[in-house]
């Protein structure tokens, strides 16, 4: 045996400082073995610990990408539901939250007047407005006719809302067919001193004294011809003054004002503060001023002699003073340079309500060839509050002494006797504006809905009956004055109105009102089908 193995026989040998292996035949190959077979396994480890990383790291990465994706989209479904719920005219919040936010945020009921336009032109401009997402007047269950016109619905929104015509589409969009922007002076005017409006909570009322405050008949002029122009361009017509044209001739098969079927637009227009009522000739052409420069944009113009807010107005209400105005602002409707002519409507106050007031304003109406009657505007007088025997809050109570008109729930008990007079004396004259031919027809005449309906006699032939012609259509009546709800607003088209409009309703019930309110009327129309079938 060489030296060097009978040294290391001689000895044990040492692997590691724990393990001593004595060397033999058998033993003595682990130390040059066992490196050699530990390295690989080593290796393997190495490679199943970096596998398992990388497994793990792709997981990770996969897990986390998986609730990015889950919470872009949870966000993404938060916000197009908060869209589609704040959007919508159903929403209770706009009703409940609000508008008591509103109240709050805005102790000056002018300030939130002018922020609330505000905010809805802004949210229109970028489409976050609030509309009628459900469609509610496709059944046809609420369709009416007007002027001629097929309308959706017989609801309206009356002057006072928008007094610079700046948000007309945000406000059709709500529901309503009829938007009444303005009223309009011939020049622009401040109005009353400030505060000027004030509320009465408690009683879902208010009283102004605005005063026609208005920045001037060509103002709005310029702000509805931007508005045709716009959309003649957004139909293809151009951005011209041929385009404007063509819309308003109606080639776009649009009404003219509204730009929008199944509605109507009307404009409203006053006398500066400053003519003296006492020189009717200088009245008349202040209103004739303003029909010069908007009739062209109007599906009706609205005659203004009833706010009581500007002193002597309401005296304009006498027949002849009444007849002279409505003469001169019917002449200038019918030589605007459209193919056709706005409708021209005179809006009365509720507080000439006497039998000879009346009967002189209808008569005024027939001799002027006013196409209709709007039957209502703020009240001088200062109903009782409701339930009977409230007892107002002192700032309510302080309220009332203010100077200016009432507008509020309160007044729908005058609104309904006060259209079925005008309505009955109305058609009293038509019998007596209708000419005489011999006809089959009865001289008896039945007035439904919106037509005049001839009795047929199967007898002998009178030459004295009187037959409606073309020339003596029956005068259209809107009611304006506390209707809130569904039911009363049935109530006055039963009196005879076409159209039922609302105001306080709307500051009170906020953005979802008309929509609201046209529910109830189907409601109650469906029960009123049930009973009598």
């Amino acid at each position: 045996m060489p030296l060097s193995l009978r040294v290391l026989a001689s000895r044990p040998m040492l692997i590691n400082s724990k393990y001593p292996v004595s060397v033999c035949p058998r033993v003595r190959l682990i130390p040059s073995i066992l490196p050699h077979r530990i390295a690989p396994l080593s290796k393997i480890t190495l490679r199943a610990t970096s596998t398992t990383a990388a497994l793990s790291g792709s997981w990770m990465k996969t897990t986390k990408t998986i609730r990015r994706v889950i919470i872009r989209t949870s966000i993404a479904l938060v916000v197009l539901g908060a869209y589609i719920y704040l959007t919508d005219t159903r929403a209770s919040i706009h009703r409940y939250l609000v508008v008591p936010l509103i109240r709050w945020a805005y102790p000056d009921a002018e300030d939130a007047h002018h922020a609330c336009v505000r905010v809805l032109k802004m949210l229109y401009d970028f489409g976050l407005h609030p509309r009628e997402r459900s469609i509610p007047d496709g059944a046809g269950s609420l369709a009416t006719e007007v002027f001629g016109y097929r309308l959706y619905n017989p609801i309206g929104i009356p002057g006072g809302l928008d007094k610079h015509a700046e948000i007309p589409d945000p406000l059709f969009d709500l529901g309503p067919a009829i938007v009444e922007v303005g009223g309009t002076t011939p020049l622009p005017q401040e109005g009353n001193l400030k505060p000027r409006v004030f509320r009465l909570p408690s009683q879902s009322a208010m009283v102004n004294r605005y005063g026609l405050n208005s920045k001037g008949a060509d103002h709005m002029a310029s702000v509805l011809k931007h508005r045709v122009r716009e959309f003649a361009y957004a139909n293809g017509f151009g951005l011209h003054e041929i385009a404007e044209k063509r819309v308003l001739n109606g080639e776009a098969g649009v009404p003219p004002g509204s730009l929008a079927n199944g509605h109507l637009l009307a404009v409203q227009v006053a006398k500066n503060k400053v003519t003296p009522e006492s020189d009717i000739e200088a009245v008349t052409r202040d209103y004739v001023y303003c029909v010069d420069r908007l009739a062209k944009y109007a599906d009706i113009l609205v005659v203004n002699v009833s706010s009581p807010n500007t002193p002597g107005l309401r005296g304009l209400q006498a027949s002849a003073p009444l007849t002279a105005i409505l003469q001169g602002v019917v002449t200038a409707a019918r030589r605007t340079n459209r193919k056709t002519k706005p409708f021209v409507m005179v809006k009365v106050s509720p507080d000439e309500d006497s039998d000879e007031q009346i009967r002189g304003i209808c008569r005024a109406v027939w001799d002027s060839g006013v196409d209709g009657v709007i039957v209502g505007n703020t009240t001088n007088r200062r109903p009782k509050p409701l339930p009977k025997g409230y007892i107002l809050p002192s700032t309510e109570r302080q309220a009332l002494k203010e100077t200016g008109g009432y507008s509020g729930p309160q007044l729908f008990d005058y609104t309904v006797p006060l259209v079925a007079r005008y309505r009955k004396i109305l058609d009293e004259d038509m019998v007596e504006q209708l000419p005489r031919t011999n006809s089959h027809l009865d001289s008896a005449s039945d007035v439904a809905g919106d037509q005049t309906v001839l009795r047929r006699d199967t007898g002998a032939i009178t030459p004295t009956t009187k037959v409606a012609d073309e020339s003596h259509p029956k005068k259209v009546i809107f009611a304006s004055g506390g209707i809130s709800n569904g039911k009363q607003a049935l109530a006055v088209l039963d009196a005879g109105a076409s159209v039922a409009m609302m105001y306080t309703a709307i500051v009170y019930g906020g953005v979802g009102t008309v929509t609201r309110v046209k529910k109830e009327m189907r409601e109650e129309k469906q029960k009123d089908l049930q009973l009598n079938s």
